[in-house]
Formats: structure tokens, sequence, C-alpha cells
């Protein structure tokens, strides 16, 4: 893993760089890289683009290593501006292409079928995308703003990192459920070479949409909490026993996992989606590398986060 990530120089060639992962060739479309760059180094592609050479290898690393959790010495170092510029370009990739060709293709292959399947699988693509183009707007709407007022030094505004990662919903979990949808119980009679290719955007989107996510929670929020509490001190790369601490809102889910609760009733108590509180469970098992809520109760007791009189 060490060996692969410092293989990724502003010094390497280009060609060198699209050849490590099948996930690059999307980042290059994204940011608008011509093809054609002979033995160009990264850096000489980049600086002729108009790209910052740093926030381009923060991304490609972030499609191209699994597990991949940036330094603080890269954050530094890559241009915020970039990244932020990427995220914007991945919504309308998302919006624009992916989601429209992969609603054609489950339409295609529902089309044969009867009409009650076809609707059920209509409503929850549509339901889905609708899901997916809130929370986009949201981060273009708050998030993205609040990145670029800081950046060019206008007044603060109430936005913080903690906010961001509140509003992250798991778009990864309504896209497996659609998986599941489509290769397990989707009738005979659907149209099997659109089935086929369906399965292959979803996947496709899947993974896609996995390392965007990974590029909000591991370099947009972290680059940004520095400045808001200086949290990138704390951070360790690759050692999951000593990752950030619990946030706010992590220890305030945690604390009704062990009381009891269910995601509704986290949800409706915090004024949260779903989703989200999902995606903070998510966060706080790999966080603490405990999976089971019994063992979650034990995490939170020993942490003074409840006392014994809370536990049911």
């Amino acid at each position: 893993m060490k060996s692969q990530r410092s293989s990724f120089t502003p010094a390497m060639k280009m060609a060198d760089l699209l050849d490590s992962s099948v996930n690059i060739p999307g980042v290059f479309n994204r940011m608008g890289l011509q093809y054609g760059f002979g033995d160009a180094s990264v850096e000489e592609t980049c600086r002729k683009a108009g790209i910052d050479p740093g926030a381009f290898l923060l991304i490609c690393k972030a499609y191209a290593l699994d597990g991949y959790r940036p330094s603080r010495e890269e954050m530094e170092e890559a241009d915020l501006n970039d990244v932020v510029k990427y995220l914007r370009l991945s919504h309308k990739y998302y919006l624009e292409s992916a989601l429209k060709t992969l609603g054609d293709s489950l339409e295609a292959m529902s089309h044969p079928c009867d009409e009650r399947s076809r609707s059920i699988l209509r409503k929850f693509f549509g339901d889905y995308r609708e899901e997916l183009s809130r929370h986009f707007a949201y981060e273009e709407e708050n998030v993205f703003p609040y990145v670029e007022s800081f950046l060019s030094g206008g007044p603060d505004c109430r936005f913080t990192a903690d906010e961001f990662t509140d509003t992250h919903e798991s778009a990864e979990e309504k896209l497996e459920d659609l998986k599941s949808l489509v290769v397990k119980y989707m009738p005979a009679s659907c149209d099997q070479r659109q089935a086929q290719l369906s399965v292959f955007y979803l996947y496709t989107l899947g993974k896609d949409i996995e390392k965007h996510i990974i590029l909000e929670d591991t370099i947009l929020a972290p680059m940004l909490a520095p400045r808001d509490r200086s949290l990138l001190e704390s951070r360790r790369e690759s050692d999951p026993a000593t990752e950030d601490p619990l946030s706010a809102r992590e220890k305030e889910i945690l604390v009704c996992v062990a009381k009891g609760m269910l995601n509704k009733e986290i949800a409706d108590q915090l004024n949260l989606s779903i989703y989200t509180v999902i995606t903070h469970r998510k966060n706080i098992t790999r966080k603490t590398g405990i999976k089971t809520v019994a063992g979650l109760t034990v995490y939170a007791l020993l942490n003074n986060l409840i006392d014994m009189n809370s536990v049911e």
C-alpha cells in the first residue's frame, strides 16, 4: 500500500497514472483533461490544463487506492478550490449523465414486464434520484459556498464541518437495494440483455459514488476541520486505534443506540434523515471497531457517555 501510494508523484508520467486504476479515466474526463499528452509528467499536464497537481493527485489516490486516507502533508499541499471544482463536476456528471444512462437502461430492462413491476422499479429509482439530487443541492447551496467564501477571505458563516457530516446521507444504501431488486427480484420476463447492462451501470455508479463520498469524508471535511477546530492534528494515518474521536453528533447517536432506540426513532428525535443516522452508525463502527449494539453499549458506559440506569 505504501509503495503504491508513494508512486503517485507530480513527476510520474500521466500515461502511467492512467494505467494505475480503471477508476482513473472518469477523473480525467470530469477534469477536462485531453488525451495525447505523450510522455508528459503529471505536473506538466496539470499545469498546462490549469489544474493544481497536488489536488489532482489527491483525487486520483482516492479513486485508485482502496482504504486511502490522505496525510496531513498531502492535504496541505492540495488546492482546496480544485477539490471543490471536481466535486461540483461530479455532481453534474451523476445527475446529467450517469443517472440518465442508468434510468434509461432500467426502463428498457423492465419494458417487457407487467405494469406493476415497472411502476415499482420506476418509483424506487425516482426516489433514489431525488434523494441524491437533494443531497447534491445542499452541498451546492451550503457547503461549497462556505468553502469558497473562506478561501476568498470573505465573512465567516454559520456552516461548520460537523454540519457537512450530519447532512451527508448514505447514497450507498439505496443503491445497494436497487442492485438487489434488479439482481434478485425482477421478473424473468425482463429484458436480460438490458438487465446485464443495468447491473454494470449500477456497480460502476456505486463504486464511483463510494469514491466521491471518500473525497468528501476524508479529504474535504478534514481540510475544513483544522480551520474550525484543529481536528487534523489528532488524525493518525492508517491506524484505526488512533483515529479521530467520535464527533458530538456521533456521540449523540451512540447514546441513542445504547438506549435501545431504532434508526427511525433516532432520526425522529434528532431531526435527521434515517440515511444520515445510518451513515453516522457506520462511522461509529469504523472509528471504534465495534459492530454490535451490546458492544457499543459497553463502549458508551466505559467512556462515561451513559450510566447504568440509561441501559434498557
